[in-house]
């Protein structure tokens, strides 16, 4: 797990991600996106997040004020953090909210932002089982390439890529519970970060590491505790 990188915004010159083995940074500048993949269709629960207004991570709205996403999409004390939510086009269509509080699980890579408007429905439905072996989706907007920085090929429509579960008790970036997965038709990169997984129509996690190549960590929201987490802070 140790070579895997967090897939959180896309904005520095060198666009590396940060290694998992070191303390995620103040102001995460490297997201990820799908690699491989095609473009998604009938998804209205994704959130595009912006930090300062800059591409940075996906995410998706779970109640009327309620967005998921990573805590290292939204390490900084000091950035605005703003959403396009329920558009598969991240320049357009949706709805334009505005954070006014993050809430960081203490242990996993998992926050809760709270926004000032009230969104639309659907929002995303979460937990399924989920098995070794069983094919999941991953949906994002980030990095389509490998071969040049990560903000040149960020993608304008939401991405979906099919991948296989590796383990139901790998680690994310914080050392929580995770999802492992490998490549079927695509992989997560730099601003796919904080996106979902779902697992027969449900949210089951988060986007957290990839290796950009053929393995993914999504923390696991089927995971008891996370769960309740959810369920306490943001009432669903």
């Amino acid at each position: 797990m140790r070579v895997l990188t967090a897939i959180a915004g896309a904005f520095l010159a060198a666009l590396s991600l940060a290694p998992v083995a070191s303390a995620a940074p103040d102001e995460p500048d490297m997201s990820p996106m799908i690699i491989g993949g095609s473009y998604a269709s009938n998804f209205p629960y994704a959130a595009r997040l912006f930090a300062n207004g800059r591409e940075n991570c996906s995410a998706t709205k779970i109640a009327p004020q309620w967005i998921l996403t990573a805590e290292h999409c939204v390490a900084s004390s000091t950035a605005r953090y703003t959403f396009r939510a329920g558009s598969l086009d991240q320049t357009s269509g949706g709805q334009l909210v505005t954070g006014d509080r993050v809430i960081k699980h203490p242990s996993a890579d998992l926050a809760l932002v709270h926004v000032t408007t009230s969104m639309s429905a659907p929002f995303s439905p979460l937990v399924n089982p989920v098995s070794v072996g069983q094919t999941v989706q991953l949906y994002g907007w980030g990095a389509t390439c490998t071969n040049q920085p990560e903000i040149n090929c960020q993608s304008r429509y939401l991405k979906v890529a099919n991948t296989r579960v590796t383990s139901t008790n790998g680690r994310d970036y914080r050392g929580g519970v995770a999802i492992s997965v490998q490549r079927v038709d695509g992989i997560a990169a730099g601003g796919d970060s904080g996106g979902p997984m779902f697992a027969n129509g449900r949210q089951v996690g988060v986007a957290s590491t990839s290796d950009r190549a053929t393995r993914s960590n999504y923390t696991s929201i089927n995971h008891t505790p996370y769960r309740n987490w959810i369920r306490t802070t943001a009432g669903v």
